[in-house]
């Protein structure tokens, strides 16, 4: 059996399926120990010609064969048939019921944690906790509980069967078992660890496919094809190794398993073939003891199976239980008020930031402000700060109290939920998820029309594209999107976020991939619809954001000038250099971008 604190709850949860399927397993053990009695009455009667039944002697027949034998044996195996059944519909209905409900939780709570955790945690790992350790739990919770309880009651009824026939052969036969457990309880904790680390080579080996997969194309594009089949096959030996070495332990129990039964069928044979030759016994009662023995057998290899499975059981229960130790780094404060809406006035008072398990400040002093309903654009070197501060805008990482306000209220005093619903977020991967166009744009809406989606389209200046594939709208894009251009991919993005019509949106260098003809679409068509809402822009290309209301020039983590396109370039040095060496590319390819 399994226990642990994710796993505990469910032995009572679940306790109709389990008492259900105890029950059935319980009058299929008890009636399965009547077959050796009738096998003992069969041969007696045969060698004999006689059935004794208490005083009464009579003949043994046909009739006798059908009605005493036969039917109670044809009654047995019709009852074990159902029997079995039942406890196998109910116990392993349970398990299944466990694994389903855990991967509910596990889905549930990795949806709350923050990017801290997905920055150390790869994605290979968590789908083998979805998969083979889940798979595992599973198997162990219902099969570990049926091992248990059918080595407990079937043993322990063939054991009293048993000594009750003879004391001394008993104990004889179970010295060999008793020794048998202890090896079992001593290799069960070597088993748990040889399992641990089979799970995690197979994690190593499911993240590295994952991410070969889905980078498939740049590694076709470097040629590099035989570099990843060499790192995949190191990996794939490391997995070999890890499940060679845990089959090895295991099957070295299980080798010992049988070492021992066929032990004690020797003592059986040998002492038991004494005393039917003393007259203790007679041949049929050592048939009938032997019966027992076989009983016993099942159980004595359940509870081996059980020490290897409780190994592999607790090892992948670990590993899961491990991750719901995992809490949100960020999240709601204590009484923290709601609100209504917010209308997009953005303050940032000296603040700092610095990555959590970093030394390195990102963010030092940042001070400058956004009116509601202004146009603001962000630009800035590579590594300059820029998505950081759009990031915490959205609460993705902690800020400091007093050092970043919405609509004047300290950001740490709004639920995270409710900043989040008042803004649409563009970021800089452009994810689309492995459906429609359709549903990928209407993902930001939970009651958006059909018109909606074509006009929010329209707005982002890619109805035109999608209307041109077969099958419009209904077009399925493979995984992250890859069956669009990395245009079309932002444009489907920028229309995911038009969708949602919130007071406050962010497109994170989210035009980089167009044409400057578009970029001006989309622009213009950014300026009429969102007139009066807060629109942050950020960008490399000074094109993009010189008709903005706001530019805020960015470097090193610091806000170096705040102001408009024209009055950065007179007063702001960096950002005059920028703007001229942008110009100075345009001329060299016979732009015009800055006439």
């Amino acid at each position: 059996m399994l226990f642990g604190k994710s796993i505990n709850k469910y032995y009572l949860k679940y306790s109709h399926y389990l008492l259900i399927g105890l029950a059935a397993l319980i009058v299929v053990d008890y009636f399965q120990l009547k077959i050796p009695e009738l096998y003992r009455i069969l041969l007696n009667a045969l060698n004999s010609g006689v059935v004794e039944n208490g005083s009464e002697v009579q003949n043994f027949n046909i009739s006798f064969l059908l009605d005493s034998i036969c039917r109670p044996l044809i009654f047995i195996i019709l009852l074990l048939v159902v029997g079995r059944f039942l406890w196998r519909v109910c116990i392993y209905g349970a398990g299944i019921k466990v694994e389903t409900d855990l991967r509910s939780r596990m889905f549930d709570h990795l949806k709350d944690l923050s990017n801290e955790f997905y920055q150390v945690n790869k994605v290979g790992n968590l789908m083998s906790l979805f998969t083979n350790d889940l798979e595992t739990i599973q198997d162990c919770f219902c099969s570990g509980f049926l091992m248990f309880c059918d080595a407990l009651f079937l043993g322990v009824l063939s054991v009293i069967k048993m000594a009750r026939m003879n004391v001394m052969l008993t104990v004889l036969c179970l010295i060999p078992m008793a020794c048998l457990l202890f090896i079992g309880m001593v290799l069960e904790k070597y088993l748990m660890k040889k399992w641990k680390l089979r799970q995690e080579a197979f994690s190593n080996l499911s993240d590295f496919s994952q991410e070969s997969f889905s980078g498939i194309a740049v590694i076709k594009a470097f040629v590099k094809e035989s570099a990843e089949l060499l790192a995949f096959g190191k990996l794939n030996s490391e997995n070999e190794r890890a499940n060679i070495n845990y089959t090895k332990f295991s099957t070295l129990l299980s080798v010992g398993v049988t070492l021992f039964v066929e032990s004690v069928v020797c003592v059986i044979l040998g002492y038991g073939g004494y005393l039917v030759h003393e007259g203790v016994f007679n041949a049929a009662e050592l048939v009938e003891f032997i019966g027992y023995f076989t009983s016993v057998v099942w159980p004595i290899m359940a509870i081996s199976q059980l020490i290897e499975m409780q190994s592999r059981g607790q090892a992948s229960l670990s590993r899961v239980e491990e991750l719901f130790k995992e809490k949100p780094t960020v999240f709601d404060r204590p009484n923290v008020a709601d609100v209504d809406k917010l209308t997009g006035d953005i303050e940032f008072r000296n603040l700092c930031f610095t990555y959590p398990g970093s030394e390195i400040q990102t963010l030092t002093n940042v001070s400058f402000h956004i009116n509601a309903g202004e146009n603001v654009g962000i630009i800035g070197n590579t590594g300059s700060g820029k998505t950081t501060l759009v990031n915490l805008i959205l609460r993705i990482y902690n800020v400091p109290d007093g050092t970043l306000f919405l609509d004047g209220k300290d950001v740490n005093s709004l639920p995270i939920k409710t900043v989040r619903k008042f803004a649409a977020y563009v970021p800089q991967d452009n994810f689309l998820f492995s459906d429609t166009i359709a549903n990928n744009i209407a993902l930001a809406s939970d009651n958006g029309t059909m018109d909606d989606i074509v006009n929010a389209a329209r707005m982002a200046d890619i109805d035109e594209n999608i209307s041109a594939f077969t099958h419009s709208y209904e077009t399925v894009l493979g995984e992250r999107g890859v069956t669009v251009s990395g245009g079309q991919k932002q444009r489907i993005s920028i229309a995911r976020a038009l969708m949602k019509n919130s007071p406050i949106l962010i497109l994170d260098d989210s035009l980089s991939a167009v044409d400057v003809k578009t970029e001006k679409v989309i622009l213009e068509n950014l300026r009429n619809l969102r007139r009066g809402k807060t629109t942050i822009l950020i960008a490399h290309r000074v094109s993009t954001i010189q008709n903005l209301d706001k530019i805020v020039f960015i470097d090193g983590g610091r806000i170096v000038a705040v102001g408009t396109h024209d009055e950065l370039y007179e007063c702001c040095p960096e950002y005059r250099r920028t703007v001229d060496l942008q110009k100075l590319d345009e001329k060299s390819e016979g732009g015009e971008k800055y006439a």
